[in-house]
């Protein structure tokens, strides 16, 4: 198989296949469990020469390279810091910059153009290229509003836990597209860069291909994306829905292969790589859209990266079919400009499948200090979204700190009820586009 190709009849058979391996995987039964615990949550595994072993020739000669890359980029990433830090004394190295506490990073993207030709624009755009890493992606959660990064600091945030003894200094997220980080960046820089003059753009220039380059690089040889890059291990070698990580990158190069507005300046021949970099990243979304019993439906948060299965990620996010990344990828592929026949079937199929599992007659209550958030019911309510839904019963399913998958939200610990989106009605927004969209009907 070509490795830059994912044929939809191969793949669609592999990912049915796949998800009933990974179901057994993944919801170990207990002998005995209690009436509300389905299973237990195995960990994804992290991206080695291991997992495309069993994949022949140019296909796996692709996937061992990429692998090979990540490795390298990774040792230069940590090879350029410890570089600037020689010689300099622990106490003159700064600390990491703190978590960021806007909700736009300091980086505003719906400012008048005016204003991204201004100082106050600028600092931020200089502070990015600060931020960079060797590799060319940023990392999560950092105020480009604070202080440019100075010699020897870390390229990420200090997140450690308040309250919590500060841990040895991470390499975590060095390099992410996780909650809109690298996609931010770059369009800010680009923003700038179209309102400043000439003399002043060569740096930002420089920054943004540099970034590009980096997402181009980060893409697998199927069209998946990792949450992190540099490949870190674990679920973060995923091919990552959650969040819209993979559906913002996507987007972004739609946009940088358009080449206009703000990406005009990108050289015809590198726009034309992002053009095919999105291609193949929705050849691929189509491939791990997950068949049951015959039928299409939704996607998971994360999917291996080469078989395409389902996985889980954090301890209380097992493998399932998601509402919400569902949406944002059902959003995405009604975007696409003349969409060929199986685009326009996965979306249909998605938007039957978000209108299938649709909830009502129940709300989830606020944070009671007794009881904590509970689903209860409440005639007339909805429609509403569970996070998670069982591949096999396309049932809600809820993930515990310690692994274990419930049946019953009301039945998982208090602080993860509390402190988790466990449903939500964003796909309606979704439906509503899908109402509009020109190819719904036959």
């Amino acid at each position: 198989m070509n490795a830059s190709r994912v044929p939809r009849s191969i793949a669609a058979t592999a990912v049915a296949t796949a998800v009933a391996a990974a179901l057994l995987a993944a919801f170990a039964l207990p002998a005995v469990s209690h009436a509300e615990v389905i299973g237990h949550m195995k960990p994804a595994e992290a991206l080695t020469e291991a997992s495309v072993a069993s994949l022949a020739g140019q296909e796996q000669s692709a996937w061992l390279v990429y692998i090979a890359r990540s490795r390298a980029l990774m040792a230069a990433d940590k090879a350029a810091l410890a570089a600037e830090r020689e010689g300099l004394a622990p106490a003159a190295i700064a600390p990491p910059p703190p978590h960021s506490s806007s909700r736009d990073g300091g980086m505003p993207l719906g400012r008048p153009a005016a204003w991204y030709g201004g100082a106050e624009a600028r600092v931020v755009a200089m502070n990015i290229v600060s931020f960079q890493t060797p590799a060319g992606g940023w990392g999560k959660n950092v105020d480009r509003n604070a202080p440019a990064r100075q010699r020897g600091q870390h390229y990420i945030a200090d997140d450690h836990t308040p309250g919590l003894p500060v841990q040895r200094e991470a390499w975590s997220y060095v390099g992410t597209i996780d909650n809109d980080a690298t996609t931010t960046e770059l369009r800010f820089l680009a923003r700038v860069m179209a309102q400043a003059p000439a003399a002043e753009s060569g740096a930002y220039r420089e920054s943004f291909l540099k970034g590009l380059r980096y997402l181009l690089n980060a893409q697998y040889p199927n069209g998946g994306y990792p949450q992190n890059y540099p490949l870190e291990g674990g679920y973060h070698d995923a091919i990552t829905f959650n969040d819209n990580a993979m559906g913002s990158v996507v987007t972004l190069l739609d946009e940088i292969g358009a080449g206009k507005g703000d990406y005009a300046f990108v050289p015809t021949a590198i726009a034309a790589e992002a053009r095919a970099a999105s291609a193949k990243a929705i050849r691929m979304i189509l491939a791990a859209q997950i068949v049951v019993a015959g039928q299409r439906t939704g996607w998971c948060q994360q999917h291996d990266p080469v078989t395409l299965a389902p996985v889980g990620a954090r301890n209380f996010e097992p493998p399932s079919l998601t509402s919400s990344e569902s949406a944002s990828l059902l959003n995405l592929l009604m975007l696409q400009p003349n969409p060929a026949p199986d685009t326009v079937a996965a979306v249909r199929a998605a938007a039957a499948w978000l209108q299938r599992v649709a909830l009502r007659d129940v709300e989830f209550t606020g944070k009671e200090a007794a009881t904590g958030r509970r689903l209860v019911a409440k005639p007339g309510a909805g429609p509403l979204w569970s996070r998670y839904y069982d591949i096999a019963t396309m049932k809600p399913i809820f993930g515990d700190r310690d692994r274990s998958i419930h049946d019953d939200v009301n039945a998982i610990s208090l602080e993860r009820r509390n402190g988790y989106a466990w449903f939500g009605n964003g796909p309606a927004k979704a439906l509503e586009n899908y109402a509009r969209w020109p190819q719904r009907t036959p």
